[in-house]
């Protein structure tokens, strides 16, 4: 599980962000903060892996808040001026978001981050190949990925498509629902269209009722 800290000067905008952190899996809600101040202490505190962070804070720039963070950190701010981008980049800052953003894009951000994550936990030295693997799991997932069959979002294709390579065992249409933030009715579209182009494969798990269940799992091809 990964922890995160929510850091919005907003009461209600932080609550919306904290809500979209929680509804993915794999991901828990350390706490929200909203101030510099009360970030540096909560972050000491809880020690999050993670924080989503603000410029605009009351005390404090964020930006200034950032080199002090022991924790990564992405940007979800209305800032959105050139300069506030570099020096979040050139102090640390994985990803930036510019408010207001979906949660979609948001997901996409932290699936990014936790492929990332997967692939730096090794205890061994990293070779060159193994380095630019996590750096592409940190940022490739944003542009790449299983093309979006026709008349579909390839937001929604990533998120399908990612949460299938995460899981442990395949998934019904209504769990991926769930994870992705969809309708069943539509996680079965998407579903259908990636099995329909090779990329997830298709079985049936029978129930109590006898009545079959379509089941999905990221093809390994």
């Amino acid at each position: 599980m990964i922890d995160v800290l929510v850091v919005d000067d907003d009461f209600r905008v932080a609550q919306v962000h904290a809500g979209f952190v929680a509804a993915l899996r794999g991901f828990a809600v350390a706490g929200l903060a909203h101030s510099a101040g009360e970030a540096r202490s909560m972050a000491a505190e809880l020690r999050p892996a993670l924080v989503l962070l603000d410029v605009y804070l009351p005390d404090a720039s964020g930006l200034t808040l950032l080199p002090e963070l022991d924790a990564d950190v992405i940007m979800a701010t209305a800032a959105a001026d050139p300069r506030a981008v570099r020096e979040a980049f050139r102090h640390g800052a994985l990803h930036y978001l510019i408010k207001p953003f979906t949660a979609a894009a948001l997901n996409e951000r932290l699936t990014a981050y936790a492929r990332y994550r997967d692939a730096l936990s090794g205890g061994s030295e990293l070779s060159q190949a193994d380095l630019d693997g996590a750096v592409r799991a940190l940022y490739a997932p944003l542009h790449a990925g299983a093309p979006a069959p026709k008349g579909r979002s390839p937001v929604t294709t990533r998120l399908v498509s990612d949460a299938l390579r995460r899981a442990d065992e395949p998934r019904s249409a209504a769990e991926i629902a769930d994870q992705v933030g969809i309708s069943r009715a539509t996680a079965q579209r998407y579903l259908a269209a990636l099995a329909e182009a090779g990329r997830v494969v298709v079985t049936l798990r029978y129930g109590a009722t006898g009545r079959p269940e379509h089941q999905y799992a990221w093809s390994p091809r």
